[in-house]
């Protein structure tokens, strides 16, 4: 399974820094005698080897040669390689530009770098057989994408960062065949690649006889993007892991 990584943003809401975000550190591992602290995205890497990756791509900007030598030095159990997107023009341009390295026989897992939730396990929740969001609940679903879906799951729209979201559920990864991916792919340069968010695009797809499942399995999302989210994954994990009695989501 391949997991894509969208690592090209410029990280405005929580600048100024001095690295790319995905680097920022937040909580701590092993590493033989001592504990060193880890980057935010190394959880959704740790996330999507325990769904089943074995393949990771992290789509970057041209600018951003640290996040390749730090994941380039390092042995995580999976292969990675690396998608450059020369400008920053949205999601799923970002995504699109692991197309050629997926085949449709291939299952596709997708989560954002900056993001830290729980259970670890989630991604196994979802089937590899349909496009499937894993969802979380939220207090504030007019910051994500919430996903709207009828009583068997079956999604029904993505609501993009709307004021008042039908529901409090937002995605926080999603999976999908290589045949849907590369569906969505064509999908969307039949539109003149208008859409930046996958929202958009995931909506036409329904309409036009596609469809999808949201699986609530999640229990913790934190966007660790934002300087208030950044301060709730460093008072959550500290300098380790996540204690056993952490409690509800944002």
């Amino acid at each position: 399974m391949w997991g894509i990584i969208p690592a090209a943003g410029a990280g405005t809401r929580i600048q100024p820094l001095a690295f790319s975000k995905e680097l920022l550190p937040v909580g701590g591992s092993p590493e033989g005698l001592v504990h060193r602290p880890r980057a935010v995205s190394e959880y959704i890497l740790e996330r999507m080897t325990i769904g089943g990756a074995d393949k990771i791509c992290f789509v970057v900007a041209p600018g951003k040669s640290d996040i390749l030598e730090y994941y380039g030095r390092r042995q995580s159990g999976v292969s990675i390689c690396f998608a450059v997107q020369p400008e920053p023009v949205g999601l799923c341009d970002a995504l699109f530009r692991a197309a050629p390295f997926i085949p449709e026989e291939e299952t596709v897992c997708i989560g954002l770098p900056d993001t830290i939730w729980y259970p670890e396990s989630a991604l196994l929740s979802l089937p590899s057989d349909a496009l499937s969001f894993l969802t979380f609940p939220v207090d504030h679903p007019e910051f994500f994408d919430a996903v709207f879906s009828g009583p068997s799951g079956k999604v029904i729209r993505i609501e993009v960062k709307q004021k008042q979201p039908s529901t409090n559920w937002v995605w926080g990864a999603f999976k999908m065949p290589g045949t849907v991916f590369q569906e969505l792919f064509q999908l969307w340069n039949a539109r003149g690649r208008r859409d930046e968010y996958i929202g958009p695009l995931v909506n036409h797809y329904l309409e036009n006889g596609g469809s999808a499942c949201a699986v609530p399995a999640g229990e913790q999302y934190i966007d660790v993007g934002t300087f208030d989210g950044y301060r709730e994954a460093v008072h959550l994990l500290g300098f380790g892991s996540r204690p056993a009695t952490a409690g509800a989501s944002r």
